[in-house]
């Protein structure tokens, strides 16, 4: 047993969803390959006279599942949905990399159709249930991120078990200087962009929802972008994978889009709905164990000394009016090794090259140079 699995369980089951005598956890997995992960967590549910439950999903067969799903079936899926958030009071979804392209052939159609019938039991699930996103590390995972295996598991479970608390005393003065900031600008190769965050709520992000975790987010006002960003990170969607994306905006609508590749696939993703063109979060990446991309935006989003500005769903608690069945994080990393940029808060330089600049934040470039 890797003794690191006994500590994420206890971060998980203590720190981020703070089970108590008689929570119904329900924990989904992919594979079994995280089992010893899942023994874990189940001990510790135990222990805390929770009460667990354990669901493994196959890819393939979820996928062919998806591949054949009826509106007879929606039907039944929304069903299901309502009775988890009805019954279920913890959820832990261990996600396990094995083919980013498994669901590819889904009926764009009926994924729509999917994501309407379960929105209501969704919302629920995210915004009044406790929950925990983890990706458990993967072989496919070593390969994205150009790592052996074995070296791969020893650096996500140590990226996983970072230190929450400490993190989210460093981020405070972050958060004080986002709440009180109205204009912010990001500049950098192909990027000049402007919006505001006045009034907007600003929440840090140490290991409640997310393992592994590290940023802090707020959302822009919806009408207030104006500009153009172009992100250097691969964005994953749904089993297609788009690179050198650039937005241009006019009054929060994306008004153009471009990538290297499929262009009318990303002109049909921002053609979801009306909410898919304007913005739903901006976030700063504080992660100082993520350093590089790797295709995962569990992962990618951390990236210290990055930002995601995220096209569609604005989360509840910063809320800037924007709704959307997409929420899709892109990230820009701005460290000089990926070109490098600034982001100004009221016209005041607080960050340069991906190292913050301010005296109060300098702790947050960690090891940085």
């Amino acid at each position: 047993m890797d003794e690191r699995l006994k500590k994420l369980s206890k971060t998980i089951v203590n720190h981020s969803l703070k089970i108590k005598e008689n929570d119904r956890v329900l924990i989904t997995a992919q594979t079994e390959q995280p089992k010893e992960l899942i023994k874990c967590l189940i001990r510790e549910i135990i222990e805390h006279k929770g009460i667990p439950f354990v669901r493994i999903v196959e890819p393939e067969i979820n996928a062919l599942l998806q591949e054949y799903t009826t509106e007879n079936r929606i039907q039944e899926l929304k069903k299901r949905s309502e009775f988890d958030v009805e019954n279920i009071d913890c959820f832990i979804n261990i996600h396990y990399t094995t083919n980013d392209f498994e669901n590819n052939k889904m009926n764009p159609d009926i994924r729509k159709k999917l994501g309407e019938a379960t929105k209501e039991s969704d919302y629920i699930r995210i915004n009044e249930r406790r929950w925990v996103l983890l990706n458990y590390p993967s072989r496919l995972d070593a390969y994205k991120a150009g790592m052996p295996t074995e070296d791969f598991y020893n650096y996500a479970i140590d990226v996983m078990n970072v230190d929450y608390e400490k993190m989210y005393h460093d981020i405070e003065p972050l958060e004080a200087l986002m709440r009180k900031t109205d204009q912010v600008r990001i500049l950098g190769p192909n990027t000049d962009i402007t919006f505001s965050i006045k009034g907007m709520n600003v929440v840090p992000c140490c290991g409640e929802s997310n393992i592994p975790d590290g940023e802090i987010f707020t959302a822009p006002i919806k009408e207030s972008v104006n500009g153009i960003i172009t992100y250097n990170t691969p964005s994953p969607y749904h089993g297609d994978v788009f690179r050198n994306v650039s937005l241009k905006f006019k009054n929060g609508k994306i008004i153009e889009a471009t990538c290297d590749g499929n262009e009318q696939k990303l002109q049909e993703i921002f053609d979801t709905d009306e909410g898919a063109r304007y913005i739903g979060e901006f976030s700063f990446g504080l992660n100082p164990k993520i350093l590089n991309p790797m295709g995962d935006i569990l992962f990618d989003e951390k990236i210290i000394g990055s930002i995601h500005f995220t096209p569609g769903q604005a989360y509840d608690d910063a809320f800037n009016g924007n709704k959307s069945a997409i929420h899709w994080d892109m990230v820009l990393i701005q460290r000089k090794e990926y070109g490098g940029g600034e982001i100004y808060f009221d016209h005041k330089l607080i960050r340069k090259d991906g190292l913050f600049v301010l005296p109060e934040l300098l702790h947050l470039n960690y090891d940085l140079k």
